[in-house]
């Protein structure tokens, strides 16, 4: 099998979850030993966890990795110093698997669909979750119109 080339300042790492905080924010303590590190999925957006389905998305994300190993893949970190990572739990992408149960949209940019735009639309398909409500918010507009959530 040949080799992953990684980026030069994208960190792999395993870790176990301690903290799932929202649908798409998580604390992880590195196997290695170290300080315990605030991740944001990358790619996906959750609902705020004061949105309707943001509790929702964040106990499906807890029950799948809450206290497990994952892989953590570090692209780069965002403007709260959180890593924008790529998780994997059991050979699966933790993004796109939370995208297909329907919990998270897969992240937008102009007018691309986002790395999970595929697994996005299945879930709509199946109408499952926020992605399949065609009346939910999502969580940009949310956060633009409420700002962020009062809760502790």
């Amino acid at each position: 099998m040949p080799a992953v080339a990684q980026a030069p300042d994208e960190a792999v790492y395993a870790a176990r979850v301690s903290r799932v905080f929202d649908g798409d924010t998580l604390w992880v303590q590195p196997l290695e030993g170290g300080r315990y590190r605030k991740l944001r999925i990358d790619g996906i957006d959750a609902p705020e966890i004061c949105q309707e389905g943001g509790l929702a998305a964040r106990d499906v994300l807890a029950a799948r990795v809450l206290h497990q190993v994952v892989e953590v893949r570090v692209r780069r970190h965002d403007d709260y110093g959180r890593g924008l990572a790529r998780l994997r739990h059991q050979g699966d992408d933790i993004g796109g698997w939370l995208v297909s149960q329907g919990v998270a949209w897969s992240y937008r940019w102009g007018r691309s669909p986002g790395p999970y735009g595929r697994e996005e639309e299945a879930a709509r398909r199946a109408r499952l979750g926020v992605v399949a409500d065609t009346s939910a918010e999502q969580p940009r507009d949310f956060r633009r119109r409420h700002g962020p959530c009062a809760w502790p």
